[in-house]
């Protein structure tokens, strides 16, 4: 039988490769930082990580996973149920509920799995999830695994929230679920207004804060400090891998009741391994960081509005942002391939985005900006920009 099906994956994988389509990934070979060592030896620098605090390879992480190793060992393996909870865990859960003003936390291998475990062990097919249309396709997963009944409102436009709302007062509970940041666009959801909105339909709210905390809010706690909706917002998922640090981990935090209920049901969490020590380890260490200083989300913010506001004189095509994410529209998915490729021999690691990843013609290349990039690193990123945006007809 796999002789047949060798066949058909081999002509869906040149059909991919020949549309422009197929993605290769480039080998790093250092640590995670503004300037990054690539297989051949040849330096560049990195506008493509989720590295929004450039905590990635911090000292003090390294030192602090190193520590947790040391004193509690390499893995749990087994499940918290079944083989105990390690204090470095609690510890951890009680950071991100402080720093997200919520009552408690739950950790998970990654916020795949936090968004993914949320919705089946809270609802039923009585229920209603009001889903944004450019959620995370961790999100997207998390509703078909749940039976509720599914509503979906074009991209943070409160009129269609609304509409949909009213039509799920037939159903028992209802819940609106959103990006904080949406990572494609890097626009920031108006969670003020969907707070109004619950309130005013009796819904709860859940946001992923996976692109928004750190990154947004006069000192970067996410969307809830941004707008002011402290105790509005139910569920808050996120993850250790982008702001946070840059490893590995995801969470989900809010009330009380919800947060217990997730221990005893949520399947991710009942049946894969927590994170291991060295990862609690170094999230401890990293929300004390975040709480002596507010210096490196500062830093992000500047380099944010020096970078597009460069970009937007030389004449590129970008999307509005609030956020460390600035989509550089090209449309074309084979050109934001050869864009890429071209922007990488002039020492600038970007990424183009291209469908299913985001929808078909609108191609971008997508930067992220870090409070590990120095002007001078921006100034040579912009320059890159500029020469190859030239030579491809992109800009003028």
């Amino acid at each position: 039988m796999y002789g047949k099906f060798q066949k058909y994956l081999q002509d869906e994988l040149k059909a991919i490769d020949e549309a422009g389509l197929y993605k290769r990934e480039r080998m790093i070979c250092s640590p995670q930082g503004a300037e990054i060592t690539l297989a051949d030896g040849s330096k560049a620098l990195n506008f493509c990580a989720n590295n929004y605090l450039g905590l990635a390879d911090s000292p003090r992480l390294v030192e602090a996973a190193k520590k947790a190793m040391d004193n509690r060992g390499y893995g749990m393996s087994s499940v918290r149920f079944i083989c105990g909870q390690m204090d470095l865990h609690r510890e951890l859960e009680k950071a991100i509920a402080k720093y997200f003003h919520t009552d408690d936390a739950i950790l998970y291998a990654a916020c795949f799995d936090a968004n993914g475990g949320v919705f089946e062990p809270l609802l039923t097919d009585d229920d209603a999830i009001i889903s944004d249309s450019l959620n995370h396709a961790s999100i997207i997963d998390g509703v078909r695994l749940c039976k509720a009944v599914r509503y979906r409102y074009a991209n943070a436009d409160m009129d269609e929230l609304e509409k949909c709302l009213q039509e799920a007062q037939a159903q028992r509970f209802r819940i609106i679920v959103t990006d904080g940041v949406f990572s494609m666009d890097g626009n920031v959801a108006p969670l003020d207004k969907i707070c109004d909105l619950a309130e005013k339909y009796d819904a709860m709210v859940m946001v992923d804060e996976s692109h928004s905390a750190g990154v947004v809010g006069p000192t970067g706690h996410g969307v809830a400090e941004q707008f002011g909706c402290y105790g509005r917002v139910d569920i808050h998922t996120g993850t250790l891998g982008k702001a946070f640090g840059g490893a590995v981990g995801g969470f989900t935090t809010g009330r009380q009741e919800i947060i217990d209920m997730l221990r005893q049901r949520s399947r991710p969490y009942l049946f894969s391994n927590s994170i291991p020590p060295m990862i609690a380890g170094a999230g401890i260490e990293l929300f004390k960081i975040l709480e002596e200083s507010n210096a490196l989300h500062d830093k992000l913010v500047k380099n944010v509005e020096y970078f597009r506001e460069a970009m937007l004189a030389a004449g590129f095509d970008i999307k509005p942002t609030q956020s460390a994410i600035c989509a550089v529209m090209l449309y074309d998915a084979p050109l934001s391939q050869k864009f890429a490729a071209e922007i990488a021999k002039e020492g600038i690691f970007v990424t183009g985005f291209y469908y299913p990843v985001v929808p078909k013609g609108q191609a971008r290349i997508r930067v992220q900006l870090s409070a590990a990039h120095e002007k001078e690193h921006l100034d040579k990123a912009i320059a890159a920009f500029i020469k190859v945006g030239k030579n491809l007809g992109v800009i003028k």
